[in-house]
């Protein structure tokens, strides 16, 4: 359970979501066995809906793991749509193409492995959407760094916002978490306040963060 929702909610979402099959149902598993933090279900059914929704044709992942949610999105798009991910960790990076390559979205998925603050600096590609799903407490320099890459009218999507519904209240926050909650609560009242763009925050899976850029 999260500790969003009430654990009964939680439940009866899941129970109306399409099944998974084939290489989401295996990552599922390889997830759960191997305690691979990956998107919760109803985190994975609002990417979809959002991405068909905007129909992007350019998409930034921040944080590959597997490579679960690149696959998520890269089944969501049209065919002219790419995928360009980043991962720091090399296991991770190596497990994420292999499970990509094995799929028909293989040739829309790049992976870049490295540090995202350093390959985020680098990038010159703009994009249309951008899902931010790494180290919680580094979002606040993500998000500036991706709104330099991010087009008008595009998204950026924030996973984990609400950290087990510590960022919501003190009498949850474990002590060593102390300055990731800080953080989250800095990151979630500046994107609600920062200027030209549009925020909204949904007590969904872990907390997820919606910010639109105007056009």
């Amino acid at each position: 359970m999260s500790q969003i929702n009430e654990e009964y909610i939680e439940e009866y979402i899941r129970t109306l979501l399409p099944k998974s099959e084939g290489c989401f149902r295996e990552l599922e598993r390889y997830a759960e066995e191997f305690n691979i933090p990956i998107v919760q279900p109803e985190v994975a059914q609002l990417l979809r809906f959002l991405i068909k929704m905007n129909k992007p044709k350019s998409i930034l992942e921040v944080g590959t793991a597997i490579g679960y949610s690149a696959l998520i999105m890269a089944e969501s798009t049209g065919k002219g749509s790419k995928i360009t991910t980043i991962e720091r960790r090399g296991d991770m990076v190596d497990k994420a193409i292999e499970n990509i390559s094995k799929t028909r979205y293989k040739n829309r998925i790049r992976i870049i492995e490295g540090e995202a603050e350093e390959i985020l600096s680098k990038l010159n590609e703009k994009y249309d959407f951008i899902f931010l799903d790494a180290a919680k407490g580094q979002y606040m320099d993500f998000f500036n760094k991706c709104i330099l890459r991010l087009n008008l009218g595009g998204v950026i999507v924030s996973d984990n916002v609400l950290y087990k519904g510590m960022v919501a209240t003190d009498d949850l926050v474990i002590r060593r978490k102390r300055t990731i909650v800080k953080r989250l609560r800095e990151f979630l009242k500046y994107i609600n306040e920062i200027d030209g763009y549009t925020s909204s925050i949904l007590p969904l899976g872990d907390g997820v963060a919606l910010t639109y850029r105007e056009e």
